[in-house]
């Protein structure tokens, strides 16, 4: 995978050496976005080509630090799927402009997701990681060409899910392009991210058993019979085998169509018509902190008329936009590729890693997060600096927390979902600002 990195920058460069870049950024300017109250920021959204000659363009939304953005840094926060809106998700569901202190790039990639684009439908047909990272670092590389201020502003790149195969991968082509992209990347942080196929994966079962969601024989069927990472391959292949259909039919049945695995104790949205019902029988009390139809309501937002005109944004080839893409065909055999090698060689050249995990997702448990960030730090002879502890938010603990060699560490985010900052917001903001300087979190109330 590295090795074919290198093929990709000689065809970076090409297409930028033979690319006039036009600055517009005020064309992008966002004077209003409805719903929203008035902002003392600047807010900009628009199009970036990636492909001049078969017309494709990354859609992006930027919104800058509402105070001094000149000495905040520069965020650029990624979602995964693969093929699902950061825009839509990140920036409208998870985090909002109001209050990380920092200037935040949303990027919807690649070409097909969101309002992202290719005139040449043929591109959607199979889409890989390294395209992906391609075209992420010419939009990155034209980005900051519209936005030249931002160049020398400290640079991170952050994200959730299958942001574990596209930050590490594009943070490898901007770490070997150093000779045309100018980005001062100081540091990652991953969200709950797919880093090694089977121990991700494989971590599913031992978490939805010690959560009660399954059986004690339907463990053992994961043990003996057909694991989650095996599942997942023959279904990528569609070639699902008795035993593992029979393993998946049975845990699916036990589990239950209102159980949301990326969040096992959050109730689930419900049809319109048994909302009304639960909303009057639960009118006297709140039970739970978030709206769990928010993604429903994204969906209508983000589709309205008066919202596209207002983000600069156009739907090419699709009738609608979606949460996450129902144009593209990811190649998911990408899955496979492990990430956590390229951790290291971020780790090695002092760039500061995070990897942080919810406990209520069962999707990309804990469980196989943490111990492959501690198995990385015995491979590459990192000394714990901080032992396993609780961290806070306030006067309650926000989760546990290791570091390794002050350039590695791992946490994870109490009572947090699979999309931490929608689940625990308070508690991520903390999270988030920890790592942007460079400070342990908090060991005390």
């Amino acid at each position: 995978m590295i090795a074919s990195f290198v093929t990709i920058i000689t065809v970076v460069k090409t297409v930028l050496l033979v690319s006039v870049v036009k600055s517009y950024p005020e064309a992008d300017k966002i004077s209003s976005l409805p719903g929203q109250p008035r902002v003392t920021f600047q807010q900009y959204a628009g199009y970036i080509t990636v492909d001049d000659h078969q017309d494709r363009a990354l859609f992006y939304y930027f919104a800058e630090a509402q105070s001094n953005p000149a000495s905040k840094p520069l965020v650029l926060w990624l979602n995964g799927g693969p093929g699902c809106s950061s825009v839509g998700v990140g920036a409208f569901a998870e985090n909002g402009p109001f209050r990380p202190e920092a200037n935040m790039l949303y990027l919807e990639s690649p070409a097909g997701v969101g309002f992202s684009y290719s005139s040449n439908k043929s591109f959607y047909d199979l889409v890989t990681d390294e395209i992906t990272a391609r075209d992420n670092v010419v939009f990155l590389e034209r980005w900051f060409a519209k936005f030249p201020e931002y160049t020398k502003n400290d640079f991170f790149i952050t994200g959730e899910s299958y942001a574990g195969h596209y930050i590490p991968q594009l943070a490898s082509l901007i770490i070997q392009s150093n000779a045309t992209f100018n980005a001062n990347l100081k540091g990652i942080a991953l969200g709950n991210p797919l880093l090694d196929f089977d121990v991700d994966l494989n971590s599913e079962a031992e978490y939805l058993w010690s959560h009660g969601l399954i059986s004690d024989s339907t463990f053992e069927l994961y043990n003996t019979v057909c694991n989650s990472s095996q599942i997942m391959r023959e279904t990528i292949d569609g070639k699902l085998s008795a035993d593992c259909a029979r393993v998946n039919n049975v845990s699916s049945t036990e589990i239950s169509n209102y159980v949301d695995q990326y969040d096992v104790t959050l109730d689930v949205c419900l049809s319109p018509a048994k909302q009304q019902v639960y909303m009057l029988m639960n009118q006297m009390h709140a039970t739970q902190n978030v709206d769990v139809c928010v993604g429903d309501k994204l969906v209508v937002y983000l589709n309205r008329e008066d919202v596209q005109q207002a983000l600069h944004a156009k739907l090419v080839g699709v009738p609608k936009w979606s949460t996450c893409s129902k144009v593209l065909n990811y190649d998911l055999h990408n899955l496979e590729i492990p990430t956590l090698p390229l951790l290291a060689t971020f780790v090695e050249l002092g760039i500061r890693v995070l990897v942080y995990s919810e406990d209520q997702d069962s999707v990309i448990p804990l469980i196989g997060s943490r111990f492959l960030v501690d198995g990385l730090a015995r491979d590459i002879r990192l000394n714990t600096t901080v032992p396993y502890r609780v961290w806070f938010e306030g006067k309650q603990v926000a989760g546990w927390t290791q570091e390794y060699g002050n350039i590695l560490s791992y946490a994870t985010v109490r009572g947090a979902a699979h999309e931490v900052p929608f689940s625990q917001p308070a508690r991520s903001l903390v999270l988030f600002q920890a790592f942007l300087q460079g400070y342990p979190l908090p060991s005390s109330q």
